[in-house]
């Protein structure tokens, strides 16, 4: 009861502004935190999900796909985070989790699947400074990575919203 209280309070009462987009960062699964969001946001754009690549993560997901598609949420894609990591010192590549699970889990979903996230040791000193990383570190293949996956994202919402406009016209 406490957490709905919270979240229902963020979600109603706190004074956001003029937002594009709200982005909700909720725990893994389909407990009350992402049911509670779900049903306080009215009309909500949709979903991504995140994922790495081990059986145990991508077993859950499943489980959070089948709670959007039972809210009628859709599910704008998935993300496999934590996929390899490139040695600062030789570049060698390892695969700490494996990879490609998040994109057979999404393609078994029928789900579309966003990108892979490797390990950047770079994300996590800019997060820790209070530095967006996307903003500090343009050359970086995690740069390009996050955006080229925010911009598929903005290009299927908009496209969705503006289709939604464009019916109501």
């Amino acid at each position: 009861p406490l957490k709905m209280s919270f979240t229902r309070q963020l979600l109603e009462e706190v004074e956001w502004g003029d937002l594009d987009f709200l982005i909700v960062d909720s725990p893994p699964g389909t407990g009350d935190e992402p049911l509670s969001i779900v049903q306080l946001i009215p009309d909500p754009t949709g979903s991504i999900i995140v994922t790495t690549s081990q059986e145990v993560s991508t077993t859950d997901v499943k489980r959070s796909i089948t709670f959007c598609n039972t809210l009628n949420l859709p599910v704008l894609g998935v993300i496999e985070n934590m996929s390899g990591f490139a040695c600062p010192h030789c570049g060698k590549k390892i695969e700490i989790f494996g990879s490609g699970g998040g994109e057979r889990m999404a393609e078994e979903m029928n789900v579309k699947f966003l990108s892979r996230i490797p390990f950047d040791t770079k994300v996590m000193k800019s997060g820790e400074s209070g530095k967006p990383f996307v903003y500090f570190d343009n050359d970086a293949e995690t740069t390009g990575i996050f955006s080229g996956m925010v911009s598929e994202l903005l290009e299927n919402v908009l496209g969705e919203e503006n289709k939604k406009t464009r019916k109501n016209d």
